[in-house]
């Protein structure tokens, strides 16, 4: 289904934030028969909704609403596991989201990007590598501009929620898979239904699929696909170089180092190789341009709230990875600063997260594990009994920065990698972000002063 296939029919938009006010726009464009607004949250409509183009309607009123519509057009927010896109599914009504109205008519120019890890840094690494190569980009959906509300463009790259994945029915022309293992479970309903939703990405018959041959969940999954592996000695890896330090390399040769790549942890190996592989299958000679490829790298700043280092005063380094709500992208921090005294603050909303793959990975690990509300306890509890593991718990954030001042040893680590969302306790993660990074600040040994004279 295109936009311009709403013209003159009756339309819902399920959905006030972004998404929702970008699809209000696009749509209204079209000239739809009627097109009116819905929300379902428990809040109170937000005030400055513009009802110009779109009635607002919330409780029944609004599921009558979307019940009527001859298409619903779903925002991401709203998970498929809702009761009421179960009724509506039931009853026959056609369900959209914005991503897949906008794919219809721009796949051929698209580079998709999705993973449950990975998908941020690589989207903007792709799209940062080819603006630095001379290759002009729009770069949005789940990460920035919503897709209805992105410029006309060449090229397009996205990184795709798998929310925004699963409405999709077409594929963008290069479909690019960075990892795979459970999350939003209670949003999706069960492991395979993510995995269905995160996959329906490459169902529609891209040109290129690209993925992270190191990743197993993709590996099995992808066997019977026409598939493009990075990470791999066949393709684009990190392996001992000329020098003996780790090189970047397209099969047996030897690209760059990789201290190139001003970002921590194998698994941003792994993201610039999967980078590298999108970059060749739109025609950059990365061996030939080598050179420039590597200069580009080496101007990547890496994004806010992953794995981002705060200066501190006292010799431990603080290490902000508010973003990480699964215990394995918190696996992939903590295993970025392997080798270096570690404290990992954990714990935040409890979706009813497994953490044994957390305990097993710790298994053979000497650290110490801090927790806080809500799933910190728990979290501990799964870690409890490892020999090299050395557990606290703290009411808060801010309390559990200053236990990690006083757990953590000189020249040390201290990395908030919660391991699970924000909600409950923070608007969201941005603002656990500042709520660390002020209590890193306040907790800041205060220098001597220097003798007068």
């Amino acid at each position: 289904m295109r936009l311009a296939d709403l013209r003159g029919r009756t339309v819902a938009v399920w959905g006030t934030g972004r998404e929702g006010r970008a699809a209000v726009t696009a749509i209204t464009a079209q000239s739809p028969a009627t097109l009116v607004a819905v929300d379902d949250s428990a809040t109170a409509a937000p005030a400055d909704w513009d009802s110009g183009s779109a009635p607002l309607f919330t409780g029944e009123d609004g599921f009558a609403r979307l019940a009527a519509a001859d298409v619903v057009v779903r925002s991401p927010g709203v998970p498929q596991t809702h009761p009421w896109v179960i009724e509506l599914r039931r009853r026959g009504v056609p369900i959209t989201g914005g991503t897949a109205l906008w794919m219809a008519d721009h796949a051929a120019r698209t580079v998709g990007v999705t993973g449950s890890k990975g998908k941020s840094t690589t989207s903007s690494l792709i799209s940062h590598l080819l603006t630095a190569l001379g290759r002009r980009n729009a770069f949005g959906g789940n990460i920035g501009v919503p897709l209805l509300a992105m410029p006309e463009a060449d090229l397009y790259v996205l990184e795709l929620s798998s929310y925004q994945c699963s409405d999709l029915t077409d594929s963008p022309r290069t479909a690019v898979l960075t990892s795979l293992f459970p999350e939003h479970l209670d949003s999706h309903g069960s492991e395979e239904r993510y995995y269905s939703d995160k996959l329906n990405i490459i169902a529609h018959g891209p040109e290129t699929i690209i993925y992270n041959g190191t990743d197993p969940r993709l590996t099995r999954r992808l066997l019977n696909e026409e598939a493009t592996a990075a990470g791999l000695p066949d393709g684009y890896h990190v392996a001992p170089g000329p020098d003996g330090r780790p090189y970047l390399h397209r099969r047996a040769e030897p690209l760059f180092a990789r201290a190139v790549l001003p970002l921590a942890g194998r698994h941003n190996e792994s993201n610039l190789c999967v980078a590298l592989a999108v970059l060749e299958a739109l025609g950059v000679d990365c061996v030939a341009d080598r050179d420039a490829v590597a200069d580009a790298v080496a101007g990547f700043a890496g994004l806010p709230h992953r794995l981002a280092e705060i200066a501190d005063p006292s010799g431990l380094t603080f290490v902000d990875d508010s973003i990480s709500t699964s215990p394995y992208s918190a696996m992939h921090a903590i295993d970025a600063y392997a080798g270096r005294p570690l404290t990992v603050i954990v714990g935040g909303t409890d979706r009813g997260l497994d953490y044994t793959p957390l305990r097993e990975h710790l298994a053979e690990c000497k650290l110490t594990v801090i927790g806080v509300p809500d799933s910190g306890p728990r979290i501990l509890d799964t870690l409890a009994g490892l020999p090299g593991v050395r557990t606290a718990r703290a009411d808060d954030l801010p309390t559990a920065v200053a236990l990690a001042r006083e757990l953590t040893p000189d020249g040390g680590v201290v990395l908030l990698s919660p391991a699970a969302p924000s909600y409950g306790h923070f608007r969201n993660f941005e603002h656990r972000s500042e709520v660390f990074a002020a209590a890193v600040c306040d907790t800041a040994p205060v220098p001597a002063p220097h003798p007068a004279g």
